[in-house]
């Protein structure tokens, strides 16, 4: 029976020697063999607009994991399974359609740093126009406004930039109102007759007063009324993933409040820049503006440690 050993390199010198080996001939001992990464992303098919899972498995186990996609970080979390990481990545409507650069680095316990680099290709895609009219001052809001305008959106990038760096949501996420898409994600919407900028959300139809739910658990991070989306509630699922719930004709819930997925946030209404009664959905992962249905296509994975 054959035993492995370490033994000191002296013994192994003593080793050849005894056998007539000369011992000049020696050379370094191998050192052990660097752990292998494997990525691989969800769903297979990508394109502008879509959350994508990145997966992360490697030859031994790992401490923890770090990466980039589409110019920001990415926060890994352990997967389902013992030896997976997994982050979420957010494909912006403004992603070209090309090979991008995913990179990663991997810590084991015992041998530092690993870094490999994936190709993920973004597929070209083509979204529509709606044409809708609405009251002037969202169009072109008068001169008073516009203080309250900048002041939102500085509390807004404010709110993004400061998600909790622990995941929150648990398994797969949900509708967050019972209507029909009444209007998807990314079609350019035009204001009156004049050029407008992508939908970077989607529509559900609804009538006014009809429950609005979270599409998974979080904290709700901003529920306030707001020029343009009107009453609107922000939950953070944690690691830069965010829910936007708009129009609403009421508000449920307070800042701080912890909830569970489908719980009620509110109300379908139609304040802000509404045509009618409605929900607008939004996500955001980072700073990227993402389809909420692409959610849908990936897994649900397990609860958070």
């Amino acid at each position: 029976m054959i035993r492995a050993c370490s033994a000191p390199a002296s013994w192994v010198t003593l080793a050849l020697l005894w056998t007539g080996v000369p011992a000049g001939t020696l050379g370094p001992l191998p050192s052990a063999a660097a752990p292998t990464l494997v990525v691989s992303h969800l769903p297979a098919n990508v394109g502008p607009g879509q959350a994508v899972l990145i997966s992360v498995t490697a030859s031994e186990p790992l401490s923890s994991v770090s990466g980039q996609a589409f110019g920001q970080p990415l926060a890994f979390f352990r997967g389902q399974a013992a030896d997976t990481w997994q982050a979420l990545a957010g494909v912006d409507l403004e992603t070209a359609p090309q090979k991008h650069a995913v990179t990663v680095t991997a810590r084991t316990a015992s041998r530092g740093a690993v870094k490999t680099v994936y190709e993920l290709a973004v597929l070209p895609k083509t979204f529509g126009v709606r044409r809708l009219k609405v009251p002037e001052k969202f169009v072109t809001p008068p001169k008073s406004a516009l203080e309250r305008i900048a002041r939102e959106q500085k509390r807004l990038a404010a709110v993004y930039a400061a998600s909790l760096p622990t995941r929150l949501w648990d398994g797969a996420f949900e509708q967050p109102a019972d209507g029909a898409v009444s209007s998807p994600f990314g079609v350019r919407s035009d204001y009156n007759g004049k050029r407008g900028t992508p939908h970077r959300g989607t529509d559900f139809a609804g009538a006014t007063g009809a429950p609005v739910r979270t599409p998974n658990a979080g904290r709700i991070v901003l529920a306030e009324d707001l020029y343009y989306s009107g009453n609107t509630v922000i939950v953070d699922h944690g690691l830069g993933l965010f829910s936007v719930l708009a129009h609403l004709s009421r508000i449920d819930v307070r800042v701080g409040d912890p909830v569970s997925a489908g719980a009620t946030v509110g109300a379908v209404g139609a304040t802000g820049r509404v045509t009618g009664p409605h929900l607008h959905w939004s996500v955001r992962i980072g700073r990227a503006s993402v389809d909420p249905l692409s959610l849908f296509a990936l897994p649900a994975g397990e609860p958070p440690d």
